[in-house]
């Protein structure tokens, strides 16, 4: 299929990008898609979480009140998870939560999600464009120039321009990322999805 091209002051260019059916116009697998994103954000935790059970409590074990004869429950020491100060039952432990996928399964989720966009009309492609230096304003302007100003954007860019991401970095709801980098949640977390020209074919390679 094709799509128009448009410059960074949301004109069209003339030009038209090809855009492989076999990335961009597949069947939505929505399985996959939210096993690709389940994993994603599972490898974004930490799993640095710990609290103190019994044994990681430092305190007497002494007896606290004879076992018989207080008409009251049997109270072993100060450790107990009934007493204030005392250990946790069952707490969190630190743990990797990563887990493993296929590499055809997250690539048949990152078409999904290319899909459903196109579907949906939220891809714009625009031509490979550069700042001549970093400025919020000019990242703004091309936003407000496509439209997309109030939007939850993504823009695909080829390979690293330090101007575009510093540009963009501070603008709420928006995120700038490699075509290599290009993953489920990012794409379909996004309102509109900006591929530069360049990108499209990194895409196709990687996802083929």
């Amino acid at each position: 299929m094709n799509i128009a091209i448009l410059n960074i002051k949301g004109e069209d260019t003339g030009r038209k990008a090809k855009l492989d059916d076999k990335v961009f116009k597949i069947e939505p697998n929505d399985h996959a898609i939210y096993l690709d994103v389940k994993q994603y954000l599972a490898n974004q935790r930490q799993g640095t979480h710990k609290s103190k059970e019994r044994a990681d409590i430092v305190g007497s074990t002494r007896k606290v009140k004879k076992q018989k004869g207080t008409g009251t429950a049997r109270m072993g020491s100060v450790k107990s998870p009934l007493l204030r100060g005392g250990g946790r039952v069952f707490g969190p432990k630190p743990r990797d939560y990563s887990f493993k996928l296929n590499k055809k399964l997250k690539s048949l989720a990152r078409k999904s999600a290319l899909a459903y966009k196109i579907q949906t009309k939220d891809l714009t492609v625009v031509e490979d464009f550069t700042l001549d230096q970093p400025k919020t304003k000019s990242y703004l302007d091309m936003l407000s120039c496509l439209s997309m100003e109030e939007k939850k954007t993504l823009l695909v860019i080829p390979s690293t321009n330090a101007n575009i991401v510093l540009s963009g970095r501070n603008i709420p709801r928006t995120k700038i990322t490699l075509a290599r980098d290009i993953n489920s949640y990012d794409v379909l977390n996004a309102d509109k999805l900006i591929l530069c020209e360049g990108s499209i074919e990194k895409i196709e390679n990687i996802l083929n």
